[in-house]
């Protein structure tokens, strides 16, 4: 169904499209990461919109800076996180590129 853009939304990427291990994720040019003291909450600055994240978002977010792969972001949050993340940050990083606010670049 169209949302109010006229657009149809992305359908949730099947499991083998989510990104490899090598897959070095970054922030879209058009977009900045920022702490917004009013909300209390990060959030993505684009021209003409903002993007509320869950605390969880921002922290993938965040690590999304071209230099790590996806193995060393999930690696990262796993640590912070004392669980199991891989499915969730893949399917996340899917999403966002979906959207253009995350650059999947494959590495060699």
């Amino acid at each position: 169904m169209p949302n109010d853009t006229g657009l149809t939304p992305a359908a949730p990427a099947p499991l083998s499209a989510l990104p490899p291990d090598t897959v070095r994720p970054r922030l879209g040019p058009h977009l900045r990461l920022h702490f917004d003291r009013s909300r209390g909450k990060h959030v993505l600055l684009a021209p003409e919109s903002v993007i509320v994240l869950n605390a969880t978002g921002a922290d993938v977010v965040g690590l999304c800076d071209g230099s790590r792969t996806v193995a060393a972001i999930v690696d990262e949050l796993r640590a912070r996180y004392q669980r199991p993340v891989d499915d969730e940050v893949r399917d996340f990083l899917v999403r966002m590129a979906a959207r253009r606010h995350v650059i999947l670049e494959e590495t060699m």
